[in-house]
């Protein structure tokens, strides 16, 4: 019997389609499973996260989450398929699907379990601030991070960047676009903590979560919360939730450059949005 088939027995648990779930004695590694969309968290992945999270805070066995994904990247970003296939128009329409998605990568900065993200390849958009918002980050050679968002007229939901490379380095990644930082720049830039080869990511990162384990939990949950608790009083919850709302505004607006992109989607799938986004900026 697998761990979620174990830990649900007696209880109401649901099956999962986009992620998996394994447990290695006190440490438990989910996985976001759509490697053929490069694992963009698509709504229904993200309702499967939040209920994985309620698995892993509950399960007093479970004492460090570490997430990764499957295949050739960790996660491309929130699934734009879904919004080509049904766009939401106005703040109201917005609202749930934003708020959503801030609170699934706000999860992991919040869990009382410690988070590792063990990012073995790109990491963009949600799937940076998927990796920001773990406690700690591991990231293989290959890996490459960025907010791409401006490119294609949207704009960013989880807005750790300042709080982990500061204003102005911030500014530049968020302005331009930048997509393609290295592990070893993303690692200068603090939203790394260590760069290992490929092959070497999610090994690091179980090792390290194992050294974290051995620890009484307790003392690891306060220590998490004493952190977490500074930047509080330093303001940074009250700004993430300040700037989701002017992310809200900003969909709620909508871009011209966000329409025609979902055309593009919508008419030659994915690559040929992002052979048009890319020929814009060819200067």
């Amino acid at each position: 019997m697998d761990y979620l088939s174990n830990y649900c027995k007696g209880r109401n648990c649901m099956e999962f389609d986009t992620i998996k779930i394994d447990r290695m004695d006190t440490i438990c590694l989910l996985t976001l499973n759509r490697p053929e969309r490069l694992n963009a968290m698509s709504q229904k992945m993200l309702s499967e996260i939040a209920a994985a999270c309620d698995v892993f805070e509950q399960d007093t066995a479970c004492k460090v989450v570490v997430v990764t994904g499957s295949g050739k990247a960790f996660s491309s970003g929130f699934d734009l398929q879904d919004q080509a296939q049904k766009t939401p128009k106005g703040i109201d329409e917005w609202r749930p699907i934003l708020q959503r998605d801030f609170d699934n990568v706000m999860r992991f900065w919040n869990l009382k379990k410690p988070t590792i993200a063990a990012v073995n390849g790109p990491a963009l958009a949600g799937g940076c601030e998927l990796a920001m918002a773990c406690d700690i980050t591991i990231a293989g050679t290959s890996a490459t991070f960025g907010e791409p968002e401006v490119k294609f007229g949207a704009g960013i939901v989880v807005m750790l960047l300042p709080w982990i490379v500061g204003p102005k380095k911030a500014k530049e990644i968020a302005f331009l676009g930048k997509d393609q930082l290295g592990a070893e720049e993303a690692c200068d830039l603090g939203i790394v903590n260590q760069v290992v080869p490929d092959e070497e990511v999610l090994a690091t990162a179980l090792k390290m979560a194992r050294a974290i384990a051995v620890v009484d939990p307790m003392v690891i949950r306060r220590t998490k919360q004493q952190i977490n608790e500074s930047m509080e009083i330093a303001g940074m919850t009250r700004a993430l939730k300040h700037a989701l709302e002017i992310d809200l505004e900003l969909e709620g607006e909508g871009s011209v450059d966000k329409q025609v992109f979902l055309d593009e989607l919508r008419k030659g799938g994915l690559r040929g949005a992002l052979t048009w986004r890319d020929n814009r900026f060819r200067v």
